[in-house]
């Protein structure tokens, strides 16, 4: 990896009566230039000259200590020395040109942000930065390390680019193989018997009452078993994210593609929409050309993950060592995801319902839950449910959208996926999930613990949809070939609703 920078350092004054002490300085600013970086390597300045109050500086360096660092480093040593001996400062920075080249065998085909010029030759990419007049990338951007984040997403870009990286995923339990009951598609099923029907929307489900019930006896099941026992409390999280809220979850690195965008009205002044309003007073069609044009930026998205809206409860504040470590959980709305991978049934759809589980607490507090969380999961898949199922280890979610495989570097972070075989075609479906999440939340939103102690905490989706996917896979519609202990909670079948 190579770097070229063209830069001037800005001064208060006219210094050609430090020429002589200019010089002296970049000729022994090599310890500063170099310093960290293996014998030899580094920056080096390879042109300069003095312009009245501007200092013109070319920089070209290696991976170990990138240009624009490297001018970074000499700005405040130069300052102090021309500030002392001179009465001159150093006022700012002006760019002029910057290039990033590194080795690659491909070009990158979709544009990175601040970047100019992609040229790919000779098994090399260069990008030429958009600096200058009327460039993006300036002092400001330089400072707030924006040339580092755009190496990271080209180093990620490329890596990427040779297949993709592959989910980590390591086995980590697996129940014994019990005989289906039923080996057909559940969701079909359930469409010929009238539980369900297709709602207006992609990927959405309408549940009648048998369905429903389903739900909700899947729903009491995790009160009473997991709920109660552990002492979560509940609360109701915001269903609409903003783009802050993803922003300090992490959610902002990589969601787009898969989230429902909320964008509110440029104005609720009737006026303003009576020309929508009346074409479709005369069409009965919705202009949504005319509506795009009437409606503001998106302000963040539909939930999405459900817990990160929580944690503006918890930002900026200091929680009592007694109060930790603290369980809560959300069942108050849906969540949505645009499923780029293809819906199917309701085993993967847009729209889906889930309890949300949430805990805090000392790393040692985060850690017991999850295990605490972890038996009683086995319990309910193995003892009320019976279903043939798995667990297994792989890449943090947290890790995954920034493009990192394999296990946390926080030992004892990472997720659990539980993953139950569906008859009808073979296939596992992960069913469950638990994430402990380390310092991310916690940092991410400046939540601290009085002792001063690193908070942790953790957090479990229940999926419904996923549970009866699940469930009705490998046990069908008829409930004489349920479990004894589901089949008691569950109770009476309801009659369901008719048509002629």
């Amino acid at each position: 990896m190579r770097f070229h920078l063209e830069a001037s350092l800005r001064l208060s004054a006219d210094a050609g009566a430090a020429e002589k002490a200019i010089s002296d300085f970049i000729r022994d600013a090599g310890p500063i230039l170099e310093k960290g970086a293996p014998e030899g390597q580094g920056a080096k300045i390879t042109e300069w000259r003095l312009a009245k109050n501007r200092i013109d500086l070319v920089i070209d360096s290696d991976r170990y200590v990138r240009a624009h660092d490297a001018l970074l480093r000499l700005r405040r040593p130069l300052s102090e020395l021309l500030g002392k001996q001179y009465r001159i400062g150093v006022r700012g920075m002006d760019v002029t040109a910057f290039e990033i080249e590194v080795e690659s065998d491909r070009e990158i085909a979709h544009r990175i942000p601040y970047v100019r010029e992609m040229r790919h030759e000779g098994g090399r990419l260069r990008l030429i930065l958009d600096v200058g007049e009327g460039g993006t990338l300036g002092q400001s951007e330089i400072e707030n390390r924006i040339p580092d984040r755009i190496v990271s997403l080209l180093e990620e870009k490329l890596e990427k680019g040779y297949g993709g990286k592959t989910e980590h995923w390591e086995l980590l339990w697996e129940s014994e193989k019990r005989e289906p009951k039923f080996r057909a598609d559940p969701t079909e099923e359930m469409q010929k018997a009238g539980w369900i029907k297709h709602g207006s929307a992609r990927g959405q489900w309408i549940y009648g009452p048998q369905a429903t019930h389903l739900f909700r006896t899947f729903e009491a099941i995790v009160l009473e078993e997991i709920i109660g026992p552990l002492g979560y409390q509940e609360m109701i999280f915001p269903k609409l994210d903003t783009w802050d809220v993803w922003k300090k979850s992490g959610h902002a690195q990589g969601v787009y593609p898969e989230i429902y965008f909320v964008c509110p009205p440029k104005t609720r002044d009737p006026a303003f929409w009576e020309e929508v309003m009346d074409y479709y007073k005369v069409t009965h069609e919705v202009p949504l050309e005319l509506v795009k044009e009437k409606i503001d930026l998106p302000i963040g998205g539909m939930c999405y993950a459900q817990c990160p809206t929580f944690w503006g409860f918890l930002q900026g504040m200091t929680l009592p060592n007694g109060e930790l470590p603290m369980r809560v959980f959300d069942r108050s709305g849906t969540s949505h995801r645009y499923e780029s991978g293809g819906i199917h049934g309701i085993e993967r759809v847009d729209e889906f319902h889930r309890i949300e589980i949430v805990w805090l607490g000392t790393k040692e507090h985060t850690l017991e839950e999850a295990e605490k969380l972890k038996g009683c999961y086995k319990h309910i898949f193995e003892d009320i449910l019976e279903l043939t199922w798995r667990t297994a280890w792989v890449t943090p979610w947290f890790m995954a959208q920034e493009g990192k495989t394999g296990l946390s570097e926080m030992t004892g972070a990472g997720t659990v996926d539980y993953e139950a075989i569906l008859p009808y075609n073979g296939n596992w479906i992960e069913f469950q999930n638990l994430s402990v999440n380390g310092e991310k939340y916690p940092k991410g939103f400046t939540v601290k613990a009085q002792s001063g102690e690193a908070l942790w905490s953790g957090c479990s989706g229940v999926g419904l949809e996923r549970w009866a996917s699940a469930f009705l896979s490998q046990k069908g519609l008829d409930p004489s070939n349920w479990p004894e202990e589901f089949r008691r909670r569950f109770g009476e079948m309801p009659k369901g609703i008719r048509f002629l």
